[in-house]
């Protein structure tokens, strides 16, 4: 018998990947792309309610992409 067979479980796995930064704007982990209320509550979610959540993390990481000018915008407001 696998010793490690034992332990496993079968529930759908997080998907934090220790990377825990709340990006301010969107309010999101920059990490894992849930939201707080989610990290807070996976434990507690059903495997269904995890299926849900995982099922819209992709669609978040456009979320955290988008800037607000950087470098390039700087430069062309600078005066002539």
């Amino acid at each position: 018998m696998d010793d490690g067979a034992v332990w496993k479980r079968d529930e759908v796995e997080s998907p934090c990947v220790r990377v825990c930064v709340v990006h301010q704007q969107a309010r999101i982990c920059t990490g894992c792309f849930r939201t707080i209320d989610e990290i807070g509550r996976w434990s507690r979610m059903t495997p269904e309610e995890r299926r849900a959540v995982m099922a819209e993390l992709p669609g978040r990481a456009p979320l955290l992409t988008k800037r607000r000018g950087g470098r390039a915008a700087r430069i062309a407001r600078k005066p002539g």
